[in-house]
């Protein structure tokens, strides 16, 4: 029977996959295909497939270090800063706001006396390897919205850093609102002066938080009555002098158009009753959560973006790792929504165009949670100024808004606020998308590990020596900063010395500098550490030979110019020193394969794959971004024991090559750069295979 059931499942999945590849072949217009996707969810969802499986810890070696504590300070955290705003902004950034955040007695009767989203918040745990669970607020706390100073701080917050306005979600069910007290709040307190507008969720409020009509806890009395008691409702918000306003006219939303009975009447007794009370003509959008439909045909100006809806990410759930192996969601990678959303033309019809920072909705439906993978400030930040200055480049300025989604959805991890993991990640790649270009430096920089200072005076006059003009850093531990300062007195170098604790080699510092040099627009490092290899005898010779062939006067300018001459090289290491990744995989095969799939990159064919063995190389910190984007935790590294080999940082001493090919980039020799002859292939000194 079992063997039965599971040949009909079979041929049940493989005629539902043909079915949706002849749905999608047909040449229907979006507002036709939504319609009738609508329609097979509302009926027939249970034939659709279940998500892939996760990995079981056993099918893929060692676990991952467990997770330790939720509230740490990741590699890529950013601390507040002010820094002024370009004086014309490019267009106005409206982020959707969540106001659930406080209690009301219609939650206390559905969900237990004093719920609020932070209960789904706190209950989220981590499903999978890296999965980011619970995700915590940092600088705002677990605020409560009925505390009017905490919507001032938000409001600071959000134009510090380039939000042109809230989207407040607002619930009216038929004469009853729900969540209203903190828009009445902001409405009445005359010196919050960030702008507002409304987005009237229209849909029935459901048990599943989905906007599906199981479980209805309130329903939608749609109506021409209810439409007109409606807007007499929301005038005071139409009013206000702060509402948003496209070319002069207070903006409303609607989430989904579809569950009125005529739109269209809708918007026309709406425009009629603005017009007869003192407000004027609306502009009237709605969202395109669900359903595409060119706003014109409904009486609507324009649509609004809403990703992630409306797309379908290739699943990445079977790469995963499981923690918890009952896990049922699914885990889609992000990085396809956004490379698809940021490139996509804009319609005929006016259209907003929108932006999201990630996805996670396991806190509302732990164990089964749609979570979109690979998210990272650096890559919404492209997103999002590929949206503004290229999407829009052709839309008056007066029209350009761009909708983020969102500002505070923290139970579907859909988050610009500072939370404990990045801090002000978030809000800073907005901040910056605002300008044309990346912030960009021809300088390259030079990051020195100092754990045996006697060896940094070295270096540093091998550097003086090369004469590169570079920015210097130097990492090392508390105890040794002011040793490390007295070298750089001697050399007579000016060097930003950055103190970490004696964890994760020369690797955790490096990740940590490289992350914030990366943001300061550095794009090509070299890097070196004080590498002695103590339980070797050939250790100092080993240092000697690749400082050599990376910093040597006669190589050092040369491979610099190598990079600025060819976009294509990401990684340059020393002759020798590249080795075959399948010769010398040690205790790290697992790790290596874990962390590859958390940075969202697969492990080629090892025979063929290589490694800059010994981690000094010079490297295009572009080709770096799969690494640093996962924003490992400092947790994550092994405990100093004396270790030659199977930690972390000696997995991601094999990965940084992996992560430059997967970037696009090349990996070659510093002979290679320079035109010197290569070395004859040989058993590698340094290490033995296995």
């Amino acid at each position: 029977m079992t063997e039965a059931r599971s040949s009909g499942q079979s041929a049940r999945n493989a005629l539902y996959r043909a079915l949706r590849a002849a749905f999608r072949a047909l040449p229907l217009d979006d507002a036709t295909r939504d319609r009738w996707r609508a329609r097979f969810l509302a009926r027939g969802a249970a034939w659709a497939p279940a998500p892939d499986r996760g990995k079981a810890p056993s099918m893929h070696g060692a676990a991952q270090r467990p997770l330790l504590r939720a509230d740490e300070a990741a590699i890529g955290h950013v601390p507040y800063r002010q820094q002024a705003l370009p004086a014309t902004l490019p267009a106005t950034l409206v982020a959707f706001y969540l106001p659930q955040f406080h209690p009301i007695p219609e939650n206390d009767r559905w969900w237990g006396k004093g719920f609020t989203e932070w209960r789904n918040v706190t209950r989220a745990l981590p499903q999978f390897e890296g999965h980011v669970q619970p995700r915590l607020p940092a600088d705002l706390g677990f605020y409560d919205l009925r505390d009017v100073d905490v919507m001032r701080q938000q409001a600071q917050l959000a134009s510090e850093y380039g939000i042109g306005a809230f989207c407040f979600y607002f619930y009216w069910f038929a004469g009853q609102t729900l969540l209203e007290q903190p828009l009445r709040q902001w409405l009445a307190d005359d010196r919050i002066e960030l702008p507002f507008c409304l987005c009237w969720a229209n849909e029935n409020w459901a048990r599943r938080w989905d906007g599906r009509d199981q479980d209805v806890l309130m329903a939608q009395q749609h109506s021409a009555e209810d439409d007109l008691a409606f807007i007499a409702h929301i005038a005071p918000y139409l009013r206000d002098r702060r509402a948003l306003r496209v070319e002069g006219r207070p903006m409303l939303l609607v989430y989904r158009p579809s569950l009125m009975p005529d739109p269209a009447a809708t918007a026309q007794r709406w425009r009629d009753w603005c017009r007869a009370n003192d407000i004027g003509e609306i502009h009237l959008a709605y969202v395109q959560g669900f359903e595409r439909p060119d706003p014109r045909d409904i009486g609507f100006d324009a649509a609004v973006e809403f990703p992630p809806n409306m797309s379908s990410p290739p699943s990445v759930t079977a790469a995963q790792t499981l923690i918890n192996p009952e896990f049922a969601g699914d885990v889609v990678d992000w990085r396809a929504l956004a490379a698809d959303a940021a490139g996509r033309a804009l319609p005929a019809y006016r259209l907003h165009p929108g932006v999201n920072p990630g996805w996670d909705n396991e806190p509302r439906r732990s164990g089964k949670g749609r979570v979109l993978w690979h998210a990272s400030p650096r890559g919404y930040g492209d997103w999002l100024r590929r949206t503004i200055h290229e999407r829009l480049a052709p839309v008056p300025a007066s029209q350009r808004l761009v909708f983020i989604n969102a500002w505070n959805e923290w139970a579907e991890g859909a988050v610009l606020e500072p939370d404990m993991r990045l801090g002000h990640a978030w809000l800073e790649a907005t901040r910056q998308s605002l300008r044309a270009e990346p912030a960009a430096t021809a300088v390259p920089a030079v990051v020195i590990h100092a754990f045996y200072v006697d060896v940094l005076s070295e270096l540093l006059a091998q550097l003086k020596a090369a004469a590169l003009g570079c920015r210097l850093v130097i990492t090392t531990t508390a105890d040794k900063a002011g040793d490390v300062q007295r070298c750089l007195d001697a050399q007579g170098l000016q060097g930003e010395v950055c103190v970490f604790a004696n964890h994760g080699r020369d690797i955790l510092p490096f990740l940590h500098v490289a992350d914030r040099l990366l943001n300061e627009g550095v794009s090509l490092v070299l890097k070196l550490h004080t590498k002695r290899s103590l339980h070797r005898g050939d250790g100092d010779a080993w240092r000697q030979e690749m400082v050599g062939a990376l910093l040597a006067p006669e190589r050092a300018s040369g491979i610099a110019a190598a990079f600025a001459q060819d976009p294509t090289l990401g990684l340059v290491a020393p002759e020798g020193h590249i080795q075959p990744l399948g010769f010398y995989w040690g205790a790290n095969e697992a790790r290596v394969h874990g962390l590859a799939a958390r940075m969202g990159i697969e492990v080629p064919d090892t025979t063929k794959a290589t490694f800059a063995s010994g981690s000094m190389f010079w490297v295009r910190l572009d080709a770096l971004r799969p690494l640093l984007d996962v924003h490992l935790r400092p947790s994550e590294f092994d405990a100093e024991a004396g270790q030659v080999d199977g930690t972390l940082a000696h997995a991601i001493e094999r990965l940084f090559s992996l992560s430059t090919t997967a970037s696009g980039y090349r990996v070659i020799s510093a002979a290679g750069a320079v035109g010197a002859p290569e070395p004859k292939a040989g058993d590698y000194r340094y290490a033995r295979r296995g």
